[in-house]
């Protein structure tokens, strides 16, 4: 296993211990990829999971830049267009470093 889907795991399980159900893995459209869709009561939760060994660059969170967060809300909405009810959705980011998992609930809006 890599050191992406090491993280994506590790996030996975995160999120689990405080309530949020797993729904989705990877899941992919012609526009990019979602690491993780969960589900927060009601809430769809899509989840970019960014692993960054130092804070070179600005880190994990500088990592989810407006492309990519373009990229992820179009495969968002690629994934909401197979679902007959549309729930109330947000977009999250766990950032793992050397300093541990943070999690940015609404890391982004559309």
């Amino acid at each position: 296993m890599n050191d992406g889907a090491q993280a994506e795991q590790r996030a996975a399980q995160y999120l689990r211990q405080h309530g949020l159900k797993p729904v989705a893995q990877n899941f992919r459209s012609r526009f990019g990829e979602i690491d993780l869709i969960m589900q927060d009561g009601t809430t769809l939760v899509f989840i970019e999971v960014r692993l960054r060994r130092n804070a070179n660059f600005g880190g994990a969170a500088a990592s989810i830049d407006a492309r990519k967060q373009q990229r992820i809300i179009r495969t968002a909405q690629q994934y909401l267009a197979g679902l007959a009810h549309i729930p109330p959705c947000r977009f999250d980011a766990i950032l793992i470093d050397d300093h541990g998992i943070q999690w940015l609930k609404n890391a982004f809006e559309t």
